[in-house]
């Protein structure tokens, strides 16, 4: 048995705990099978409140047990609520923002190969504006992670990812089906929405000076090219330089109404050649040891022929761990088969897209519990 801080997906209003829940101290906070009745309760709860986990002793049941994949589904549903209101101008409506925060940097800590594996397979989890944010907010957490940075510039940081879009809300959807050139009109709303999305967040109560700048700079690049200032290098925040890399790259590994997602090896490959002089070097290079050459959730065909799925990272950016789900011969497996890529028979052969693989499969099939949804 060990003591750990309460996931903000395991509470919700009017269900019941399923422990005690005591403070740092020893003070018991609130009983099992209290029903939580306000939001007030929930920030209480987490902030202050430690449980006595007993996984290691007694099996918990699948309702019990967190999940980073429904922890990213409820961040999902959250910002669809969360979004339009602070677009609306309604007051202290960013505060909830922070629950949400809390979450994807939850999902990412219990388990960063699930909430890498929702972004190319759960996208059909919400709206676009909405998941994509998320996504953006996913890798940019453990870019900032990876970073070692203080933890109240990751929430600033994550914050930001989620809400880098509040300015052109409105009109996303718009630009998710144009499948042509913009004209004018709209490249200069485009151009614009960083600064929108700043003066939204100040009318709704944001002061957090990281948060701010990281929404107006997500589209600023290294060169100067960038928008809406032109800013360019060091002038550009950390946070700005993390998400616009997170950006660019869950955009292209996106399905839009106009076009197929790219092979996520393909995105990387693409941003680090056609974006190379207005990315920063050094973070470009971090994002790649960071999801690997096949990022978790890739498709692949292995020497041997089986296809499969990444599930984790390798030694090596190149050699990730695979779960074959097909064997030699075409045949479905019964049982997925775990294969080190670091084997010359089950070395990658090729990445495939969704259709060519042609694979249902659940995700707690290959993550286990913590891709239940």
């Amino acid at each position: 048995m060990k003591i750990r801080r309460i996931y903000a997906g395991e509470l919700a209003l009017g269900v019941a705990l399923p422990w005690d829940v005591h403070s740092e101290t020893g003070g018991l906070l609130a009983r099992l099978g209290h029903v939580i009745s306000s939001e007030n309760q929930i920030a209480l709860l987490l902030a202050r409140g430690v449980i006595a986990d007993t996984s290691a002793d007694v099996p918990r049941t699948a309702t019990e047990a967190p999940s980073a994949l429904r922890m990213l589904n409820l961040v999902t549903a959250g910002l669809a609520l969360v979004l339009p209101a602070i677009a609306a101008g309604q007051e202290d409506s960013h505060l909830s923002l922070a629950a949400l925060a809390q979450l994807v940097e939850e999902a990412v800590v219990l388990d960063a190969d699930v909430a890498l594996a929702c972004i190319l397979h759960n996208q059909g989890a919400g709206d676009f504006a909405v998941r994509h944010s998320v996504d953006t907010a996913v890798i940019t957490a453990l870019l900032a992670r990876a970073l070692k940075l203080d933890d109240g510039v990751i929430r600033s940081v994550v914050l930001a990812a989620l809400s880098m879009n509040v300015g052109m809300l409105e009109r996303h959807a718009h630009f998710q089906h144009k499948a042509g050139p913009l004209d004018a009109q709209e490249r200069a709303y485009l151009r614009a929405h960083p600064q929108a999305g700043v003066d939204l967040l100040r009318a709704a109560g944001v002061t957090d000076a990281v948060w701010l700048q990281a929404v107006l700079q997500h589209h600023e690049n290294i060169d100067g090219s960038g928008y809406p200032l032109g800013t360019q290098g060091e002038a550009i925040g950390i946070g700005a330089r993390l998400i616009m890399l997170a950006d660019r790259y869950c955009a292209r590994v996106s399905k839009r109404s106009y076009r197929q997602p790219l092979l996520p090896n393909v995105a990387l490959r693409e941003m680090l050649m056609a974006d190379k002089a207005t990315l920063d070097a050094p973070l470009a290079s971090l994002l790649v040891r960071e999801l690997g050459i096949y990022p978790v959730g890739t498709f692949v065909k292995l020497l041997n022929g089986e296809i499969g799925v990444v599930t984790r990272k390798g030694l090596n950016a190149t050699t990730p761990h695979v779960q074959s789900l097909v064997g030699p011969r075409g045949a479905r497996l019964d049982v997925p088969l775990r294969r080190d890529t670091r084997v010359d028979l089950h070395a990658i052969r090729e990445v495939l897209s969704a259709e060519q693989a042609g694979l249902q499969f659940r995700p707690d099939q290959l993550w286990g519990r913590s891709a239940r949804v």
